[in-house]
């Protein structure tokens, strides 16, 4: 494993493309999330990587899970397979250390901290952007890993109206059926997608002797039924107002001792206005909500318990422009978060205020700047100021050196501050300061990047036992210290594309010296891909050391290397035939003790776009 991870080099450059306020289109060197305007990649220090639906088919991703995975920064570990529980550790941190939005809404559990990635659809999923880093002078808690902003489809872009049409199945009686509409009319555009997802599933954990309710050797099935609206209209002063819609429900059958299975609804609502106050002057004010619903079953069908979550959303984003080198974004940004639960919180609802602003300037020709600070007042534990800076210079011979500084918070759970026998009301919000620096290169055939990172946490919540009582309670004890090295390079040769990525982490308990559980320390990931006449071939390659699953670092989970292969056949212009082959080394692995992962596994599907 070693030899073959230290053997090869780094990862790829990326694409980006995005729409002013924060909704995307065709524009290749911009992304929106690292600024929350649309800003040219190449004059941030931040470390970004970029999704497009055309990403996503070529991946042939039928999981946004399975996109994710071998991303630069990111380590993912489910809990079996379709539809199981999936956390997300971005540069080593905890995976409720990840701010994940959609169209700009924040989603997630309140109660539990995290953001069932599992659940979102990817058929609804027009674009991810990934920025890596604190990001907390942005966007307030949560961001201290990073963010993840999920756009849903949005079409509009011809007044013939554009229809898509997906069909497959595969392994384990997996199937998947998709189909959008989307177009404008005068001034106007609009999108209507919906998607099903279903399988059958395979044995999630393996069976554990003496294990009380584990041993179930069962297929553990997952059905995701989603619907994506979108309706926009631009006036002729440039205003625009924009609503959209995404709702995805299903169940997700599991092994467990109590309960095995849930009924989920994940959705988000929202409505998005902006216009020009004057010439250099832009405000956008966005409203909406999220949905985190989860009904859970004992094995005998009966209900056991109900987790829901609502998120209300208010942002007001002011963008000036001082000059043709100097930008300026003011902005403010409201959540009330509640709690509707079968166990009964003492608290059910928080509210939070922040209010930001940021220095996007370019100084001395190839110089860029970003200097961004926020504040925010929380109802829960109290205000929390945030800053981040950062530089870039784009010399000669197409080099570009950078660097940033930043620190970010984590706002606690309400499972953390207020589950009965466990909730701590005293708790502080977690704190971090991070430091990174590197160098990147774009030429004709070849782009490369190269970062280096350092952060430290502390208030780290963890779960504290007394001896005497064996009763559990969060407490802000925790320390950690996580230095990391990402590395990328791209190249286009011989009509082959190839994008290599490599991480190394070091993840540390300061207090202990032991590795922070459930991440690996290093990874690789390789891609290629080829297009031949009316053929499409890609392959790529995983492969990433072993874990702790345990705090004390006393249960290890091995590393593995997986290969995929994929092809697809375009029959015309409007018809193509695409086949995936996952795991093709048949490689039994997994990401968390006891939980398997999929064997060798194949999807076929056959595509329709006017």
């Amino acid at each position: 494993m070693q030899k073959f991870i230290f053997g090869s080099l780094l990862l790829t450059g990326f694409n980006a493309q995005l729409h002013a306020q924060e909704t995307p289109q065709n524009l290749p060197d911009l992304v929106v999330t690292a600024t929350r305007t649309e800003t040219a990649k190449n004059q941030l220090a931040a470390a970004a990587t970029v999704y497009t639906r055309k990403d996503i088919e070529r991946l042939q991703a039928k999981t946004l899970p399975e996109l994710l995975s071998g991303t630069t920064g990111i380590d993912i570990v489910q809990s079996g397979g379709y539809g199981k529980d999936t956390n997300i550790y971005m540069r080593g941190t905890n995976s409720d250390h990840v701010l994940v939005l959609i169209d700009g809404i924040k989603i997630g559990s309140v109660t539990s901290g995290t953001t069932p990635f599992q659940f979102i659809p990817i058929d609804q999923v027009e674009r991810v952007e990934i920025i890596r880093g604190p990001q907390s002078s942005l966007y307030g808690s949560e961001a201290i890993g990073g963010v993840i902003q999920i756009f849903t489809r949005k079409g509009g872009r011809e007044d013939k109206p554009s229809v898509t049409l997906d069909a497959g199945g595969g392994s384990y009686d997996t199937y998947r059926a998709s189909g959008s509409v989307s177009g404008k009319w005068e001034n106007s555009w609009y999108t209507l997608a919906s998607s099903q997802f279903g399988s059958q599933g395979f044995n999630s954990r393996q069976p554990i002797p003496g294990r009380f309710g584990v041993n179930q050797p069962d297929k553990d099935g997952y059905l995701n039924t989603a619907l994506n609206a979108r309706l926009g209209h631009r006036f002729d002063n440039k205003a625009e107002v924009e609503a959209f819609f995404m709702r995805a429900e299903g169940k997700s059958e599991f092994d467990g001792n109590f309960q095995n299975k849930t009924e989920f609804v994940e959705q988000t609502v929202g409505t998005t206005a902006g216009m020009n106050i004057l010439d250099n002057w832009r405000s956008l004010l966005r409203l909406g909500q999220s949905r985190d619903e989860g009904d859970n079953f004992a094995p005998d069908g009966t209900f056991a318990s109900r987790f829901s979550s609502t998120r209300w959303n208010a942002s007001w984003l002011n963008e000036v422009a001082l000059s043709d080198d100097h930008q300026l974004i003011i902005g403010s940004d409201y959540r009330l978060d509640q709690v509707d639960s079968s166990t009964i919180y003492n608290e059910t609802s928080r509210y939070d205020a922040g209010i930001f602003t940021e220095l996007h300037s370019r100084i001395l020709d190839d110089h860029f700047i970003n200097a961004s600070v926020r504040g925010d007042k929380n109802e829960a534990f109290g205000d929390q100021l945030t800053g981040n800076f950062g530089w870039r210079y784009n010399g000669n011979h197409d080099i570009s050196p950078f660097a940033s500084f930043g620190n970010a918070f984590k706002a606690p759970t309400f499972n953390q501050l207020y589950f009965p026998g466990f909730g701590n009301p005293s708790l502080k919000a977690e704190q971090s300061t991070s430091f990174e620096a590197g160098v990147a290169g774009d030429h004709d055939w070849l782009q490369w990047e190269l970062r280096g990172y350092h952060t430290n946490i502390d208030n780290l919540i963890v779960t504290v036992t007394n001896p005497t009582t064996f009763l559990s309670s969060a407490e802000n004890v925790g320390k950690a210290q996580i230095d990391g090295i990402e590395a990328e390079i791209g190249t286009q040769l011989m009509g082959w594309n190839s994008k290599l990525n490599m991480n190394l982490l070091s993840p540390k308990n300061r207090e202990t010296n032991e590795q922070l559980p459930r991440r690996a320390e290093k990874t690789l990931s390789y891609d290629l891909s080829r297009s031949i006449g009316y053929f499409d071939l890609g392959a790529n390659v995983l492969a990433q050391s072993d874990r702790f699953d345990d705090a004390l670092n006393r249960t290890k989970v091995a590393g593995y290397v997986t290969v995929d292969l994929r092809t697809a056949y375009h029959l015309n212009k409007n018809w193509m035939l695409s086949a995936k082959l996952n795991n093709l080394l048949d490689k039994q692995y997994q990401t968390i003790n006891t939980y398997n992962t999929a064997d060798r596994n194949f999807f076929l599907s056959i595509h329709y776009n006017n």
